[in-house]
């Protein structure tokens, strides 16, 4: 374990890390330095340390983001469908007037954003909030708990719960609306009728085509861009705030922890919202015929 505040910092914003490690590795202890052991071959294997997270390069997987992120998803997936088959039409409980309230407000932010005809938006967006919702709302979990937790049950060093204070994460929901951008683009607009807007907007002349694409292009690939690092800033930028309040003496630390978590309740809720309008928004840009 961590002896000193920064490598207690160090290691609660690690990622599990699993990837690929050459032949003749030396693999090191992590806290003293000292050589533990050599790979005769190049071998996957779970990284012990961040130097060793980070030769592994780019075709590792943080398998801590990559889990939350399908626990979450399949926990939304259970809960409303759970809601979906025992729904009553009499007074709903608890959790169904949850849903229901989750649902309507999700209809009210695609009535408003999209001007399209589309059946796979609004479900898009449900799943787009609930999804982001329930992964930032791990951040309200104590930074030690689930990380001390799975480190008595299992030899895991590292274990950050929060998929959303990961780049890699926030990349991969973007990525996928991107894709849908560009496919509901190609889709309504046509082939030569979306490269046709990308040559002649804003400026409708032959002669500015280099120009209108370089715009045109850059504006595109800074969707994505957007939605991935405003969610991924923001929460990342709660995660150490709570974790340099772990690092503070115990009465400090509730006189701290209590109104950071009540005011990240908003913080939560306001990035799923900001994401899942964003891209509601985006697509429906992707849906206009001009």
């Amino acid at each position: 374990m961590a002896d000193t505040p920064v490598e207690y910092i160090q290691h609660h914003l690690q990622n599990l890390t699993y990837g690929k490690l050459p032949a003749g590795y030396e693999r090191l202890d992590p806290y003293t330095g000292e050589v533990l052991s050599v790979l005769d071959q190049a071998t996957w294997t779970m990284a012990r340390s961040a130097a060793e997270a980070s030769d592994m390069g780019f075709m590792a997987f943080h398998v801590d983001t990559l889990g939350w992120s399908i626990a979450m998803g399949c926990l939304f997936l259970f809960l409303f469908r759970m809601v979906a088959k025992n729904a009553t039409t009499g007074v709903p409980g608890g959790l169904q007037n949850v849903v229901e309230m989750t649902v309507e407000f999700i209809q009210g932010v695609v009535r408003d954003g999209f001007h399209g005809k589309n059946p796979v938006i609004a479900p898009l967006a449900l799943t787009i909030f609930v999804w982001i919702f329930l992964m930032n709302s791990l951040k309200l979990i104590p930074v030690d708990f689930v990380p001390e937790l799975l480190m008595w049950l299992l030899p895991i060093e590292y274990m950050k719960i929060v998929p959303t204070t990961d780049p890699n994460g926030t990349f991969g929901i973007s990525i996928g609306v991107f894709i849908l951008i560009i496919f509901y683009s190609i889709k309504v607009k046509g082939g030569l009728g979306f490269l046709k807007e990308l040559s002649f907007t804003p400026f409708n002349h032959w002669a500015l085509v280099p120009f209108n694409l370089v715009l045109e292009i850059l504006g595109l690939l800074t969707k994505p861009l957007s939605l991935a690092l405003r969610l991924f800033g923001n929460m990342y930028a709660g995660e150490v705030v709570f974790i340099l309040i772990a690092i503070l003496p115990f009465w400090i630390q509730w006189t701290l922890n209590v109104p950071w978590a009540i005011f990240h309740i908003l913080v939560v809720t306001l990035q799923a919202f900001i994401f899942t309008t964003l891209s509601v928004v985006y697509l429906s840009q992707a849906h206009e015929d001009h």
